[in-house]
């Protein structure tokens, strides 16, 4: 096949600038590196009140062009959640509009599993990146159950069900269901107001309560879920933990393949003249980054240092008000969040960065961010991390759920000074995002051309 341009569609639960989770810095890193030898487009979900249900919404974001599609959960039926007629319809013209030749899938949640399906009909091929496990996690993808603080090692329907209830998502069905009554559409523009300005106010209002979700419901999604497997012709896993999972999950290995991600570089300078130590926590303030880990971990560290928390404190601002508390009386400073142009003065403000995951972590762009400027990594032993951390050789590793051996980890820090500068000198090198571009130029090619080859058989 020629090099010819070519068109593509990446896809994703939501995007930039409202969410900024790794998914999407990533989804958009790649997007932009590609759109000098291509045509691309990126199509995300929105969810948004004030809009009906199911309305398709072009805009750009620095010079990409999104197709974003409201999805206000409007569901009569679980199963729509994933496979839902009204989105499907929309879904169909995107991809006539587009005409994609590829289809590169980052996320499949507040979409349809349905997406791959459809394009393939369109003549597109589809590959994936495996972020997380929202193919399996009806909750969010991380499989953990938040409200019992569980780590879902298997997939069990029952507590899918419960862990379900007691999400966001089981109250935005409740809130899609009041949308449709009369009146419904004025107080959902209420709510969006209210959650713009008072965001606590809001995520009070928004513990509404769902339809009923039975574990029939789960198990009918997981098995919708496997089906995806066939629809997608290659998929990649930034680690060689999430790989496993997935292959024991039911993901055929001779469609799988294991590269890690591609990141930018940002010019930076790095301040050494701190005297304390400055130990830092970079990403979403939600449970399961286990933000809550360090700072009950900081009480009772002995020597000068500082905690730097960034992210955003609005997205989750229950969760925000319990680090506040948890915080009282220790050398914490809430940084909120930043743009990514500030990413390295972010690091190079820091010593370390801890990352405390407690859920199975796949590749996490932070760990990346810290070797590219020359941050010691401390990182829990959990999923992808111990893939990219040698233990005492290039960072530190700890049980996620023994906030004393976090401290302990600290204190060696704190008390051999040179030690982290050593474990960031020992970082391996990372892969460009222009590289990452390249590498999936070249698996493009390769699913095109073995699907041109396949119909050549055929005929």
């Amino acid at each position: 096949m020629s090099a010819s341009r070519l068109r593509l569609l990446h896809a994703i639960h939501d995007f930039l600038p409202r969410h900024r989770a790794g998914s999407e810095i990533y989804a958009d890193a790649l997007a932009r590196a590609q759109s000098d030898r291509h045509d691309v487009f990126v199509l995300a979900a929105e969810y948004d009140p004030a809009t009906a249900h199911g309305t398709i919404r072009w805009r750009a974001h620095d010079g990409l062009p999104v197709i974003e599609l409201v999805n206000n959960w409007e569901f009569d039926a679980f199963d729509e959640t994933y496979s839902s007629p009204r989105l499907n319809a929309q879904l169909r013209h995107v991809i006539d509009a587009v005409r994609p030749d590829v289809l590169h899938v980052h996320n499949l949640l507040n979409l349809s599993f349905d997406l791959p399906r459809l394009a393939r009909r369109a003549g597109a091929r589809s590959v994936a990146t495996l972020h997380d496990y929202t193919l399996v996690c009806a909750s969010g993808g991380q499989r953990v159950h938040a409200q019992e603080s569980h780590v879902c090692e298997v997939i069990d329907p029952e507590r899918c069900r419960r862990c379900f209830a007691a999400s966001p998502f089981q109250s935005q069905r409740a809130a899609g269901r009041l949308t449709r009554h009369p009146g419904g559409r004025v107080a959902s523009r209420v709510a969006s107001w209210i959650r713009g300005r008072a965001p606590q106010l809001a995520a009070r209002m928004h513990r509404l309560p769902g339809p009923a979700v039975e574990a029939g419901d789960m198990i009918r999604r997981e098995a919708y879920a496997r089906a995806v497997f066939d629809t997608i012709d290659l998929f990649v896993a930034p680690s060689p933990f999430l790989a496993r999972e997935f292959v024991r999950l039911g993901l055929p290995p001779d469609r799988l393949r294991v590269s890690d991600y591609g990141f930018e570089r940002f010019p930076h300078d790095r301040c050494d003249s701190c005297p304390a130590l400055r130990i830092g926590f970079v990403g979403t303030l939600v449970w399961h980054k286990g933000a809550h880990v360090l700072l009950e971990a900081a009480r009772g560290l002995i020597g000068p240092h500082e905690i730097h928390v960034w992210g955003d404190t609005s997205v989750f601002p229950d969760y925000t008000a319990r680090l506040r508390r948890q915080a009282d009386g220790l050398p914490v400073r809430f940084r909120g969040g930043f743009e990514r142009s500030d990413v390295a003065r972010v690091y190079g403000g820091l010593d370390v960065l801890v990352v405390p995951s407690i859920w199975p972590e796949n590749s996490p762009l932070v760990v990346h961010e810290a070797f590219i400027y020359n941050v010691a990594v401390v990182g829990a032993l959990t999923g992808g991390i111990p893939d990219l951390i040698s233990h005492d050789v290039n960072g530190l590793l700890f049980d996620p759920f023994d906030p004393a051996a976090l401290r302990a980890a600290l204190q060696s820090l704190l008390d051999d000074r040179g030690l982290p500068a050593r474990l960031a000198a020992a970082a391996p090198d990372v892969k460009s995002i222009e590289q990452d571009a390249l590498e999936w130029e070249d698996r493009y090619r390769e699913v095109l051309r073995d699907a041109a080859t396949a119909a050549a058989v055929h005929r």
